[in-house]
């Protein structure tokens, strides 16, 4: 709607977790390099962060990073039993799964996790939104798969991703066994607000355009508003490009960021 009347070619802050887009921040650049490296050492890493702060979308940047001779198992939405996790998993090697049996569908997960092995290829399992696992039984299945291992190295990389949530509860010692599985912690937080404008810059120039749409005190009153989360900036950068749009407006100023913190619900006198 508003692309063609500033000059982009696509919609600069969407939210979509298009790694195209992911700008690299002190925090965001060390959790790359932190991921990368537990799938290089095929080690256990819990990756955490508020909600919004765009750890999907670092796991979407991990895995272009990645080429042929990893085997990435995604899995989004890990509300799931552990007959169903192992299931998911066997799933992604494209094979028949051979029983609702644990010990089968364990069995058949070590045969082509090795197989994978000799091949010279590492398999590295993603579980986002982690915190979302229902129970101990099934964090038991994720532990029983750092496991595979030879005696000088293990055979897999496994990622969680979760909201802080997480860390707390694998704090809990009904959880201790896993966490000390864990070899790399990090948590992703918001941008600085010394951050702000070059993600807003960085994702115009994705987007298509080379020049600034947004004043300065409309950075400033971004981030008073959003407390340097991602996804809070790119709704309200929306609204403001719509709100812009509609005006008449080529240039995005404090006032029309009042604006558009009014349309998405965001409270004026918030001071974060």
């Amino acid at each position: 709607m508003y692309e063609n009347f500033y000059s982009l070619a696509l919609k600069p802050f969407s939210k979509t977790p298009d790694p195209n887009f992911l700008f690299m921040s002190k925090a965001h650049e060390e959790a790359l390099a932190r991921m990368q490296y537990a799938v290089e050492e095929k080690e256990l890493i819990l990756l955490t962060g508020e909600v919004g702060c765009g750890k999907t979308t670092l796991t979407r940047a991990l895995i272009d990073s990645l080429n042929e001779k990893h085997r990435v198992i995604l899995i989004l939405n890990p509300r799931l039993t552990p007959s169903q996790f192992l299931r998911h998993v066997v799933k992604r090697y494209d094979v028949e799964i051979p029983s609702n049996f644990k010990d089968s569908l364990l069995d058949t997960i070590y045969e082509k996790v090795y197989q994978d092995y000799e091949a010279g290829i590492t398999p590295v399992i993603i579980i986002d939104e982690a915190q979302l696992v229902p129970d101990k039984q099934t964090f038991e299945e994720i532990r029983l798969l750092t496991n595979f291992q030879l005696d000088d190295s293990n055979m897999l990389s496994l990622i969680l991703v979760g909201q802080p949530d997480l860390k707390k509860r694998l704090n809990h010692k009904t959880y201790f066994p896993l966490k000390q599985r864990i070899g790399l912690f990090y948590h992703v937080g918001p941008l600085a607000e010394d951050e702000i404008k070059g993600y807003m810059e960085h994702r115009i120039a994705i987007a298509g355009r080379n020049d600034m749409l947004f004043t300065d005190s409309a950075i400033r009153a971004m981030y008073k508003y959003s407390g340097g989360i991602p996804r809070i900036i790119n709704n309200m950068a929306t609204a403001a490009l719509l709100e812009g749009f509609g005006m008449g407006r080529n240039l995005i100023d404090e006032p029309i960021i009042h604006a558009a913190a009014r349309e998405v619900g965001m409270d004026p006198s918030r001071d974060n």
